[in-house]
């Protein structure tokens, strides 16, 4: 990821500036405000704005005035309690706003989650910027036989390289075509006088689903969270994951002892159906299980194995 110098200025610019408040900063947080944080080849997240911390979720909990008498360990057992049994207004009660630049295809998978106050930069307003998301190697793989949502093996040799040049050269011939069409340079000067050019909402069309787009996302903690459970999942698409990963360091910056109960219940956890649950208290008794006679079906029987860490009995 590279910025312009009027992009390194504007966010020198908002970093210098300085405020008094009454409310509740975090130093964590104040460090990386408005600092793009890279990912993928062009992208980036950006903290703008937030409101509220740890002890705002303890104070909307308690309803209380301050944070009182009590230590920091009863605030951490407290949110470590409504994460635990899934309390989750208190934790609606702080909010964080990002900058967001990615490839459209990622945004209209992001969209799905639909919690969150978003604006976009708008391509029937503004000219698009000739920046496309073209995947790492690593990251071409083959579809899965196993998963239609998911990837395989690898690419490699002559096929990787074959696909990474069609990407290239789509997002190139697209982009050029679509500046044809537009007849108009960056700053929306006709390229020919003579030529009126097609409206930017038409000519937008025919860009690829790589190109880079970018958005305003404000979302409360409670939302944010469910979002990052789906998106920093290790099933996940690797292009959305990078982003959620990226979003789970500025939680860790914000609200740490959240992000710790976050990371023990909601991401390091498990949930497990009354099925389930009766085959564990079965197994701890010393019995002998088979999916067979379990109640659950083979695939939920095998994500429950996979859970305790065990391989799945024999049916003999």
């Amino acid at each position: 990821m590279s910025l312009t110098p009027d992009q390194r200025a504007e966010i020198d610019e908002a970093r210098a500036q300085q405020g008094q408040t009454r409310r509740p900063t975090v130093p964590a947080l104040e460090e990386i405000l408005y600092e793009p944080l890279a990912v993928l080849d062009h992208g980036f997240v950006r903290v703008i704005d937030y409101m509220g911390d740890d002890a705002a979720i303890v104070q909307a909990a308690r309803v209380s005035y301050g944070k009182g008498t009590r230590k920091a360990r009863d605030d951490a057992g407290l949110v470590r309690y409504l994460m635990r049994h899934r309390h989750t207004t208190p934790f609606e009660m702080c909010e964080i706003k990002y900058h967001v630049k990615l490839p459209i295809f990622v945004a209209r998978q992001w969209i799905r989650h639909r919690t969150a106050n978003v604006n976009e930069y708008s391509a029937r307003y503004s000219i698009m910027d000739r920046e496309y998301y073209i995947p790492a190697p690593a990251q071409l793989g083959a579809q899965s036989s196993a998963n239609r949502q998911g990837r395989g093996d690898v690419l490699e040799g002559e096929e990787a390289a074959a696909v990474l040049r069609v990407l290239k050269e789509d997002a190139e011939r697209c982009h050029t075509d679509y500046e044809a069409m537009l007849n108009e340079d960056a700053e929306g000067n006709p390229r020919d006088p003579k030529r009126k050019g097609l409206a930017r909402e038409l000519a937008r069309m025919n860009l690829t689903l790589n190109t880079y787009t970018q958005w305003y996302w404000k979302i409360d903690l409670h939302n944010l969270l469910h979002f990052l459970s789906l998106r920093a999942d290790s099933h996940a698409q690797y292009e959305i994951r990078v982003y959620a990963d990226a979003m789970l360091d500025t939680v860790k910056r914000w609200v740490p002892v959240t992000y710790d109960a976050f990371v023990n219940y909601g991401m390091g956890g498990a949930q497990i159906s009354a099925a389930g649950l009766a085959v564990v208290r079965r197994l701890l008794a010393g019995e002998s299980v088979t999916q067979a006679e379990s109640g659950m079906s083979g695939r939920e029987w095998r994500e429950l194995m996979a859970v305790l860490g065990r391989e799945e009995p024999s049916r003999g």
